[in-house]
């Protein structure tokens, strides 16, 4: 089992760019917890409904910047583009932990929430796509994208209970303080490693203008951002109800642990996933994924304690990582690999506008019914989830993009 990775981690300079990548994106475990934890605290602010708010508006700005970052690091290179992005960001976060802690006026956060989210690009898209550079066979990328889920769920094992320990623990903003620690060593420990980074495919031409057409005319790349959208609703309104339900138990201080179980169950199922060699098509692995996922959250809302609702997460989250590698690998099939980090920053970002509309909505309902009003945030999500991946199966199953506007088959390369 262990084998593939061994593989894939010995192609030169792997390692190293995925270890620095594994500490640069902890913040995306890290930052929405964390203000969450930070302007609930009674200390604070002590309102879900405001935290829901900020951490929402960081995670939209993200979404709507990203895959513009995302353009600019396809046409001029990571390091290029990411260094100053990386200073701009950690920079904003600092001022909106201190901001929070002074008790600015909302504005003030929510301004500076944006900024956070318009800059902080995505780093999981840029580590995805040195492994596309540097793995040699579709078995190879397979494994290193699953290696890649893994890790994430590492992220999310343990960012969420650092983050609570911390907040709980020491002070209110400490969790972020860490995150951008992380992201500043890790992210620049990334982009020094030049040997590994994709060349950049330079300026566009008006030979090829056409092909610089959005990602989202094609229906394939559509459908899967509409998926992950849900799929991060249903972690969005999970981990703000998670935190709630746990306060109402009387024990704030576990809601991290709990989390880390949804996030170690994802980890044990993207590593059996990704060990295994698969013969079924992607898309439906990818539609079985969902489907799996939509039942198990629909289960949240039955839960009565905090053992019981751990319990069901470690569960769940089974399905988390195999599906969201299908939905990347995907991403491979479906646009030319001039465009790819463009292409896996949509589905990343789709997944982040989805993790701030579940913290938005389920946060007021939480503040005035509790927090398994919030589960069923989750639930309905899910139902959306499975409702568009199922409609839309005969899209998925085509072989040849014939509507995607740059002209690709349905490997990435270009079509005559």
């Amino acid at each position: 089992m262990f084998r593939p990775y061994r593989e894939v981690l010995s192609k030169p300079g792997a390692w190293k760019f995925s270890l620095a990548g594994l500490f640069a994106r902890l913040p995306i475990s890290m930052v929405g917890i964390g203000i969450v934890l930070m302007l609930s605290d009674q200390r604070l602010y002590g309102s879900y409904g405001l935290a829901g708010q900020v951490s929402g508006v960081f995670v939209v700005a993200q979404a709507v910047a990203a895959p513009q970052i995302a353009k600019l690091i396809d046409r001029y290179g990571q390091a290029r583009v990411m260094r100053p992005a990386i200073a701009i960001s950690m920079t904003a976060l600092a001022a909106l932990a201190l901001a929070a802690n002074a008790m600015a006026p909302v504005p003030v956060l929510l301004v500076l929430a944006v900024v956070v989210g318009a800059s902080l690009g995505s780093m999981g898209s840029l580590v995805r796509t040195r492994w596309n550079a540097v793995t040699d066979t579709h078995d190879e990328m397979h494994t290193a994208y699953a290696l890649e889920s893994v890790l994430d769920e590492v992220v999310f094992v343990v960012g969420p209970v650092l983050a609570t320990v911390l907040a709980t623990g020491v002070h209110p903003a400490a969790g972020l303080a860490v995150a951008i620690v992380a992201a500043v060593l890790g992210g620049y420990a990334f982009l020094a490693q030049r040997a590994t980074e994709p060349p950049p495919s330079g300026r566009v031409d008006a030979a090829s203008a056409g092909s610089r057409q959005s990602l989202l005319r094609n229906r394939r790349m559509l459908v899967l951002v509409v998926v992950f959208v849900c799929m991060g609703t249903i972690f969005g309104a999970t981990d703000v109800s998670t935190v709630a339900f746990a306060e109402e138990s009387g024990y704030k201080g576990l809601s991290g642990v709990i989390l880390a179980c949804f996030a170690a169950g994802s980890l044990v199922g993207g590593f059996v996933y990704g060990a295994r060699r698969w013969s079924s098509p992607l898309w439906r692995r990818f539609s079985i994924g969902t489907v799996v996922l939509a039942v198990g959250v629909s289960l949240f809302f039955l839960t009565t304690s905090l053992v019981m609702l751990a319990g069901v997460m470690v569960v769940v989250g089974l399905s988390i990582a195999p599906t969201l590698v299908s939905g990347n690998s995907l991403v491979q099939e479906i646009v030319p690999g001039t465009r790819l980090t463009e292409g896996l920053t949509w589905v990343g970002t789709a997944l982040g506008v989805g993790v701030a509309a579940g913290s938005a909505i389920a946060g007021p309902l939480i503040d005035a019914h509790g927090s398994h009003t919030g589960f069923l945030v989750s639930t309905g999500a899910g139902v959306v989830a499975v409702v568009v991946t199922l409609g839309a199966g005969w899209t998925m199953r085509a072989r040849r993009n014939a509507d995607a506007p740059f002209g690709v088959d349905a490997h990435g390369h270009p079509t005559s």
